[in-house]
């Protein structure tokens, strides 16, 4: 085992946090994984892993559907083809795609597409630019097809190629997977949402390109525990720091821009704003994700924190506050690794 258990009291508040933020969205079950001092100090599985009458019971090996959180995979792909020299952060994107001439590609570089300001969006069915690339911050979708493909005709692998490769076969996960969603497995949640969700998408193309992840709480804390020790697993630099180090500091363009800051894909925390994702306590240089299934992985350096939630809902109900929930989370995470710290 890489790390001992130690479960320690002084987090339940997170654990009641969880459960409660579990009934308002309408999940059938979650999980809650703390790695606090290089030691496993919350690990929790309550509810199942569907509405059906003889649903499996949330376990350790359960593995839920972790949706935009996905997109920590993508950057590390990136981070590691950059890394390597098979493009540059401030290369133009018109270098690798095959409909270079189209004009909304005009000045995107990667790192524009890395950070959510490259302003290109689909309208009409068509990609066309919202903004002058670097003057402001959108989250749309284009990015992420994009750098998939650019990953791959310059690396010659894909995304899930690359982190298999590097991470997950050294490491030894084991439920870290990209399904084929017409082939579900008996450990992996059913994906409580409502009928007519426009965002919901499903795929059997597992290359890591698409919204098609699932992983346990167990190896999504220890993919963020990975980040934390900058590339370290069991005393072995199995990633060049490097890498750990471009994917989670803050690489937008502009950083003096009233925008989110991000990594690679990370929202990292710079300043308090009422747009952020990461609470207001949480401090400076702490990274995270947020899916919209409201799985979270929060890395907090500056307390030696992990911290991930898992819930089995797309989406939330009509009026819930999605943001207000991730960041009193996050804030809630902070204030009990601080009392811990001090025992």
């Amino acid at each position: 085992m890489l790390l001992k258990k130690e479960y320690s009291s002084l987090f339940e508040d997170v654990h009641t946090h969880v459960k409660e933020s579990a009934e308002k969205m309408g999940s059938s079950g979650g999980a809650l994984f703390i790695i606090h001092n290089d030691k496993i100090v919350t690990e929790s599985y309550f509810g199942k892993q569907s509405n059906t009458k003889y649903a499996r019971d949330v376990q350790a090996d359960t593995q839920f559907h972790i949706a935009s959180v996905r997109k920590t995979y993508i950057g590390f792909a990136a981070a590691y083809a950059i890394y390597h020299g098979y493009f540059s952060m401030d290369d133009p994107i018109r270098r690798f795609v095959k409909d270079a001439h189209l004009s909304a590609y005009e000045g995107v570089t990667i790192r524009h597409l890395l950070t959510h300001t490259h302003g290109l969006k689909i309208a009409d069915g068509k990609l066309v630019s919202e903004y002058k690339p670097g003057s402001s911050w959108a989250y749309r979708g284009p990015s992420i097809e994009l750098l998939a493909t650019i990953i791959k005709k310059t690396t010659g692998q894909s995304i899930a190629d690359i982190v298999k490769e590097q991470v997950l076969n050294p490491a030894g996960f084991q439920s870290t997977e990209w399904i084929k969603m017409s082939q579900p497995h008996s450990k992996i949640t059913d994906t409580i949402r409502d009928a007519d969700n426009i965002f919901w998408t499903e795929t059997d193309i597992a290359d890591g390109s698409g919204m098609n992840m699932y992983v346990s709480a167990k190896e999504l804390a220890l993919w963020g525990y990975l980040h934390l020790k900058e590339g370290k697993w069991s005393e072995r630099q199995i990633i060049p720091k490097e890498i750990i180090e471009m994917a989670t500091s803050i690489q937008t363009p502009n950083p003096n821009l009233p925008t989110h800051k991000n990594g690679f894909l990370w929202f990292v925390k710079d300043t308090n704003n009422t747009f952020n994702q990461i609470g207001d306590k949480v401090p400076k240089g702490s990274y995270q994700l947020l899916g919209y299934t409201n799985v979270t992985l929060l890395v907090i350096p500056e307390e030696n924190v992990v911290a991930v939630r898992m819930f089995n809902r797309y989406g939330s109900p009509e009026g819930y506050d999605y943001l207000s929930d991730v960041r009193s989370f996050g804030d809630t995470v902070y204030e009990c690794s601080i009392k811990a710290s001090v025992m």
